[in-house]
C-alpha cells in the first residue's frame, strides 16, 4: 500500500525523536494503548509518554480512540488512520527548515540501523525470542524494485494487521528492517577489507 509523501520538516524532526518513533511503531504494531502501557513498554514515566503521545497528536499522527476506553476519564491512543508516510529525503530539503530537519532525521535512523544490526549479530541468545539476518541479491529496473519494496511492505502489513489489539504475553514486538537499494559500492583499500566475508544469508535464534 502505497503511503502519502511526507513535506512538512516539522513532522519530520517528531518522527526523527527516538521515544516518539518507538511509540508510533508500537501503535502500529500493537493497536490501542494508554499512556501508561507506552510507558511500560518504553520504560519511561507516564507523564513524558503522555506528553510524547500529546505532541504526535498536533501533528495528526495519533488519536484518541473513545471506543476503547473504559470511561471518559480513560485517555486511549490510536495510530491516526492512514498516518503512515513516505520520506523523501531530497523533496522535504527543498523546503524550508528542511535540510535541517532532514539532518535530524538521517542521523537518527542511522543510529537506530546500527544498533539494529548489533543485536541482530550480538551475543544475546534469549531463549524463546527468534532472530533472523538474510541477505539476498536480485536483479532489477528501478520499477521492478520499487514493486518488490511495495509487495515486501504488503505482506509485513498482512501480519501487523492479522495481530492488531492482541496483547497476550506470548507476542513481543518484533522489528522488520528492510533495504531495497542498488549493491553499494564495495571498493576500499586493500588492507581495510576483511579477512573473511558473510554468509549470503544466515538465521538467528
Amino acid at each position: 500500500m502505497a503511503h502519502p509523501p511526507l513535506r512538512d520538516p516539522r513532522v519530520l524532526r517528531a518522527v526523527a525523536h527516538p521515544v516518539r518513533s518507538r511509540i508510533l511503531t508500537e501503535l502500529d504494531a500493537q493497536g490501542s494503548l494508554r499512556a501508561a502501557d507506552v510507558a511500560q513498554l518504553l520504560g519511561i514515566p507516564a507523564n513524558q509518554a503522555s506528553f510524547h503521545l500529546r505532541s504526535l497528536a498536533k501533528f495528526g499522527l495519533v488519536e484518541e480512540d473513545p471506543g476503547a476506553a473504559r470511561d471518559r476519564r480513560d485517555r486511549v491512543w490510536r495510530a491516526t488512520e492512514g498516518a503512515g508516510f513516505d520520506v523523501n529525503i531530497g523533496e522535504i530539503e527543498k523546503t524550508p527548515g528542511g535540510k535541517a530537519a532532514s539532518k535530524v532525521f538521517r542521523q537518527t535512523k542511522e543510529a537506530w540501523a546500527h544498533r539494529l544490526v548489533e543485536a541482530a549479530y550480538g551475543e544475546d541468545r534469549t531463549p524463546g525470542i527468534h532472530r533472523a539476518v538474510t541477505e539476498q541479491a536480485v536483479r532489477l529496473t528501478k520499477e521492478e524494485a520499487r514493486e518488490l519494496t511495495d509487495a515486501l511492505v504488503e505482506l509485513v502489513d498482512k501480519w501487523r494487521a492479522r495481530n492488531l489489539d492482541r496483547h497476550d504475553e506470548e507476542r513481543a514486538t518484533y522489528h522488520v528492517f528492510q533495504i531495497v537499494q542498488p549493491f553499494p559500492d564495495q571498493s576500499a583499500p586493500e588492507e581495510s577489507a576483511p579477512e573473511e566475508s558473510a554468509p549470503e544469508e544466515s538465521a538467528l535464534d
